[in-house]
């Protein structure tokens, strides 16, 4: 079967196309791809991964024409980055007023 693996960095995008046995899983995949020797910093028990951008398992087994990426790990929590953005929102809003009156 053939399948591809990506892996996404800041600046450019890995993907190897390979050909796999019925009944292969992701993990066998992102070993068969080289990309565990390219990229150290790929963790098999710490990396995350997804079949068409949803999570998987590394024993998930593939079909035909999967795409496996690879995730890095998040630098920031997505939480508290929104919870930042609101915080600098509200402040914005309130100094917009005052700047508008004093303009007048």
């Amino acid at each position: 079967m053939k399948i591809e693996v990506v892996y996404a960095l800041p600046h450019k995008t890995e993907l190897v196309r390979l050909e796999l046995a019925e009944g292969s899983t992701v993990q066998q995949a992102v070993e068969a791809s080289g990309l565990l020797a390219k990229y150290p910093e790929i963790d098999v028990r710490k990396n995350k991964f997804g079949i068409y951008a949803k999570l998987a398992k590394a024993d998930a087994v593939l079909r035909d024409r999967d795409r496996i990426e690879i995730y890095r790990p998040l630098i920031a929590d997505p939480k508290e980055v929104r919870k930042q953005r609101a915080a600098e929102g509200k402040v914005m809003k309130k100094g917009a007023g005052d700047e508008a009156g004093a303009a007048e």
